[in-house]
């Protein structure tokens, strides 16, 4: 890795610890100069504004997520075993990362970027057509029946993923975020949800 990836990176998980623990909106591009004792010139020079600086965290996360995903995805053995590692994996970063506290303080117009908005939207297909391999690989195995849309399958899932997340969140807590109880919980109904949408898929 040169030697400017390598400052880049060190300031990527600096930002992500004071993030996690101030949380993102009060946190300020000075204090993680201070942070990591560089001066604001050399910061700056890295990322010209707050925002291209979450871009960076949110970036480093989801290539984290997905390589572990992928690395997973290359050990299946079944569709079952596979959907329930990722709601595992799902699971430990969001313990990790959902301390950001993306919801507390004062609105922070950072999060609302243009760039940040577009590369969520990237992730969230990305996220489909991962599942899409899933759900043909199963097919290909004779795991599940021969389904006409797979695409419409892959986002079906995730959709009800998605609302059960939302659900189990607006029931235990008011913030954005949930608390390690809700965590725990919405695991739980993740995990009953993925074997009962696979074992409809065998019939």
């Amino acid at each position: 890795m040169a030697e400017t990836d390598k400052k880049r990176e060190l300031i990527i998980e600096g930002a992500i610890k004071r993030f996690i623990h101030f949380g993102i909106n009060k946190t300020t591009m000075n204090e993680i100069a201070e942070d990591l004792s560089v001066s604001k010139p050399s910061l700056y020079y890295y990322f010209p504004d707050k925002t291209s600086l979450i871009l960076g965290v949110v970036e480093r996360i989801f290539r984290d997520y997905f390589d572990v995903l992928y690395a997973d995805l290359k050990q299946s053995t079944n569709i079952e075993t596979t959907l329930l590692n990722i709601v595992e994996i799902k699971h430990r970063f969001f313990l990790r990362y959902y301390m950001l506290h993306l919801s507390n303080g004062n609105p922070d117009s950072s999060l609302n970027s243009v760039e940040l908005k577009s590369y969520l939207e990237k992730m969230l297909e990305k996220n489909v057509q991962f599942h899409e391999k899933i759900f043909e690989m199963a097919i290909e195995n004779k795991e599940i029946a021969p389904q006409e849309d797979i695409s419409k399958l892959a986002e079906l899932y995730l959709s009800c993923q998605s609302g059960l997340t939302s659900l189990c969140v607006m029931h235990g807590n008011k913030e954005l975020f949930p608390g390690k109880k809700e965590l725990k919980i919405m695991k739980e109904k993740q995990i009953s949800l993925s074997k009962i949408f696979i074992k409809g898929l065998k019939n």
